[in-house]
């Protein structure tokens, strides 16, 4: 059977209700590094005058985190795993203006 992406089951939990786990092929992850852009800094720049969101920003980590998700789940897909257990996301700054944002957990088969 063929496993796609949308098809894998993430959780945050260690298990899954009513589900046993068949096989452990171990630990996956997905990781992405993004630099803010000038353009970007000037508008975020005018927000902090005025206050609210830095909408800027919130889609450039959006994009992140979707990109390092999907990385994740190609390493599962790859292994034969219909899910992701103990799923985690971490983020951190490289340098100045960029940032990581990994996401790791276990990929097994369910039953």
């Amino acid at each position: 059977m063929t496993v796609s992406k949308s098809d894998i089951l993430v959780v945050t939990s260690d298990g899954v209700a009513g589900r046993e786990i068949e096989q452990v092929f171990g630990l996956v992850r997905g990781s992405t590094v993004r630099a803010k852009h000038f353009g970007s800094d000037i508008v975020a720049g005018l927000r902090n005058i005025v206050g609210g969101e830095v909408k800027e920003y919130a889609a450039l980590l959006g994009g992140a985190r979707e990109q390092a998700l999907d990385r994740m789940l190609d390493e599962a897909m790859a292994l034969g795993a219909n899910a992701v257990i103990a799923a985690r996301m971490e983020t951190s700054t490289i340098q100045q203006g960029a940032s990581e944002v990994l996401f790791y957990g276990t990929a097994v088969r369910l039953k």
